[in-house]
């Protein structure tokens, strides 16, 4: 059997959204047959004299027959589909859990949210001295920034004036500069006439626009500011207007959407230790540093206003960069708890890893800039909710007040939908006059011809990466990623077992594993067939999540001394029918399990089959997952330890189809009772998210900075003498990879295997 992606030449948020993306494809080669059953007759014939404590040679022997059948049994699937999932063999139903199984994981991570943000809000409430809001505030800023991975060293920004657009009393300066080395950044530089010295600047993000800084709404609150005698600096975010990140070959988006191509490149961020916030704020720091680099403007004077994704970045800089003295964020400030309890999470740079787990809440972006002023600009209607921004603002007021300037805190809400409309951009910009210029009066937009987005354009051909020929932030990732590769698994390897399994657990987020006693177990029927029993079991690996189990056994068998556990992408019911690949283990095999890991098979996503609103998407899932230290993968990794206990002093054959690859991988490698791993359809490698941009479904795999400590081969070497077998693994886009690219990339583990007598215990099987 071999597994395909869906082919798809752009990503669109719809992929992500729930279940697995893979396809089954059966194919039968008797070639492969043949290799299979030449290779295990090998095998058997060396193991003597090969030593290993973990097995004895008559369960090696046993154990080469049962990866004889992992090895072959998907060519006979073809001669024997297995029949379509029947209600019989669901184990999950409302009944057991009191709502659709598809809602398991939202509400079991919203519960674990949920206790982070009461204790989170019985801290602040115990602030009750400035030195204690002080003290909270340092914590949280250096918790923040590590999150981010910490900020570069700041590099020349050779700044170029590209254009002038004159207009009645400013001008608009079309601006290049670069944020790092070669990764270009546009903008417009709105500067008033006839200015008696330096005043204030003004800098403005973006939201999620297409159009980015030429957006007419953005384009008119910076004409309102400068008109009104502030130097104002709007600049394109990364995946809008100039600075698309990936372009097809026509020099089109290769990536449907703003939002999108953030999630994308936040994807390899991650991996590396870095995520799309990261490349945001540093775009908006160096963006303020060449504002404060003009002789226009007062570099003691800066402020910081931006709507939606741009009310993102203006709380982020204002929360971190103790240079913008005034920031109005608008459509955006809400809080976490109503922001899941409603919309979910959003994209990429929306979503700091370990945030609610350290307790940073809407209301401490506020607070970490307290007491300078801060202008909170919401609208009634906003799909960010209005009861969150309020009560954010009156927790935000009250640690002002500890301060002693509560009058610097103020909220603004008009009575509309969502976007920088007049009346926020009025708000904003009167707040920018009073904290900034000492002028507190009424502004009022007047009637004025807004600039065509080809006028503010900043380039010939429309886009950066064509203009300039410089670095996406997928180049970033990549190179970032060669960096951390040099060496790494020489120092993987030289780590003693038990410090490689403390640093995979704590990066799983297993570090304090709930489930260290055997889960509950719960029996829920059996289906008979002519040959052999199927018995539906669930197992409670933490509280609140249920693993549903299908166990093969033949009528006759004995007392069985070893198992064999299957995860099956898309499910085990998936293959549990007449014919299927359980019942073809089951011939050689005591007993056979297969369960469904937390929010997969059973309980996958799936919207029309919940009442859950939103409509809850595996792409909310892990960013809930990742808000709490625990990445989808570690949390289905516990599940299955979980498992793995009940079999404690029983040895396991594991075996995995797709997704389920790497989290079968660790397990393999934490749990002792493993005796063998079978890996078909598999990731090859994290290294391979991070060189593919357009990646397939890769966010639940994703472990924040794992790349910084191992990649999937290192752990994979560490397995050695384990027998371990990987088939058909595919690369992050879904697409088969070649025999050789397999033994490049995992020539370390090759070698790993020689250094342990144990060569012949390691088979690799790519596309020939």
């Amino acid at each position: 059997m071999q597994l395909r992606a869906p082919g798809s030449t752009r990503f669109s948020p719809g992929l992500s959204a729930t279940g697995s993306p893979w396809k089954l494809r059966p194919v039968f080669h008797h070639a492969a047959l043949r290799r299979a059953v030449g290779q295990v007759r090998c095998l058997d014939a060396a193991v003597t004299g090969v030593g290993e404590s973990r097995m004895t040679r008559t369960a090696w022997r046993t154990s080469l027959l049962l990866r004889l059948v992992l090895l072959v049994v998907c060519g006979f699937i073809a001669a024997f589909p297995p029949q379509a999932r029947s209600d019989e063999l669901a184990v999950l139903d409302d009944k057991l859990l009191g709502f659709p199984p598809q809602e398991m994981l939202h509400r079991y991570l919203l519960g674990r949210c949920q206790e982070r943000f009461d204790a989170r809000r019985q801290a602040v409430a115990a602030l009750k001295t400035p030195e204690a809001v002080q003290k909270r505030q340092a914590e949280l800023r250096e918790r923040f920034i590590a999150s981010l991975g910490g900020f570069p060293e700041k590099t020349p920004l050779n700044p170029r004036i590209v254009g002038i657009v004159q207009r009645d009393g400013y001008r608009i300066e079309k601006v290049v500069y670069e944020s790092r080395p070669n990764h270009h950044v546009t903008a417009n530089l709105y500067v008033p006439e006839s200015l008696p010295g330096p005043v204030p600047g003004v800098l403005v993000p973006c939201g999620h626009s297409a159009e980015g800084k030429a957006a007419e709404t953005y384009h008119r609150a910076c004409v309102l500011m400068a008109k009104n005698g502030l130097v104002v600096l709007c600049y394109d975010p990364i995946g809008q207007g100039e600075r698309i990140q990936l372009l097809d070959k026509l020099g089109k988006p290769a990536i449907n959407g703003s939002t999108a191509e953030h999630t994308m490149c936040g994807i390899g961020a991650l991996l590396v230790g870095r995520q799309t916030a990261s490349y945001r704020i540093w775009d908006g720091m160096r963006s303020l540093d060449y504002l404060a680099s003009r002789p226009e403007v007062d570099p003691a004077q800066l402020g910081c206003t931006g709507n939606s994704g741009g009310g993102t970045l203006t709380a982020y800089l204002m929360a971190l960069d103790e240079r913008i003295q005034v920031a109005a964020p608008s459509c955006y400030i809400t809080s976490l708890e109503r922001l899941f309890a409603t919309i979910g999470p959003q994209d990429a740079e929306q979503n700091i890893t370990g945030q609610v787990a350290f307790g940073m809440e809407h209301a401490d972006f506020i607070a970490m800039r307290a007491p300078r002023p801060t202008l909170v600009c919401t609208a009634t209607r906003d799909f960010f909710d209005i009861q969150g921004s309020w009560t954010t603002f009156r927790e935000a007021k009250r640690l002002y007040g500890l301060l002693g300037h509560g009058e610097r805190v103020d909220l603004f809400e008009y009575d509309d939908q969502h976007g920088f409309s007049k009346p926020r951009r009025e708000a904003a910009c009167r707040w920018m006059l009073r904290w900034l210029a000492g002028r507190d009066e009424p502004v009022v937009e007047g009637d004025f011809a807004a600039c065509k987005p080809s006028e503010l354009q900043c380039t010939r051909t429309g886009q950066v990466l064509e203009e300039f020929k410089g670095r996406s932030v997928f180049d970033l990732n990549a190179q970032r990623e060669r960096e951390l590769a040099a060496g790494r698994t020489e120092r993987w390897l030289a780590r003693a077992r038990a410090e490689r399994i403390q640093m995979v657990k704590k990066l799983l987020g297993i570090a304090e594993d709930p489930t260290v006693e055997k889960p509950g177990t719960e029996h829920r029927g059996q289906v008979s067939r002519s040959k052999y029993v199927i018995t539906k079991s669930t197992h409670e690996t933490e509280r609140g999540v249920f693993v549903p189990c299908l166990t093969f056994q033949r009528r006759e068998a004995a007392q069985p001394r070893m198992a064999t556990l299957v995860l099956v992408d898309g499910g085990a019911a998936r293959e549990a029918g007449p014919g299927g690949l359980l019942e073809q283990l089951l011939k050689k095999a005591d007993v056979v399990h297969s369960v469904d890991l937390r929010g997969l098979g059973e309980s996958a996503p799936a919207s029309a089959a919940s009442r859950a609103q939103p409509p809850i998407t595996e792409h909310n899932l892990a960013f809930l997952g990742l808000h709490l230290n625990r990445p989808l993968l570690g949390q289905r990794c516990a599940d299955l330890l979980a498992v793995l206990k009940l079999h404690a002093g029983m040895p396991v054959d594991l075996a995995a189809t797709g997704r389920n690859g790497p989290i079968a991988l660790h397990a393999a490698a934490l749990s002792e009772s493993v005796r063998s791993l079978t890996l078909d359809g598999a990731l090859i490698s994290w290294a391979s998210v991070v060189h593919t941009p357009i990646s397939t479904n890769q966010l639940a795999s994703v472990v924040p900075g794992v790349l910084e400590h191992y990649d999937l081969p290192d752990l994979a070497a560490t397995l050695a003498p384990l027998p371990l077998t990987i088939r058909n693994p595919v690369d992050a886009a879904g697409k088969p990879v070649s025999q050789a690219e397999l033994e490049r990339v995992y020539a370390r583990v090759r070698e790993a295997y020689a250094r342990a007598g144990a060569a012949d215990r390691l088979v690799l099987e790519g596309q020939k």
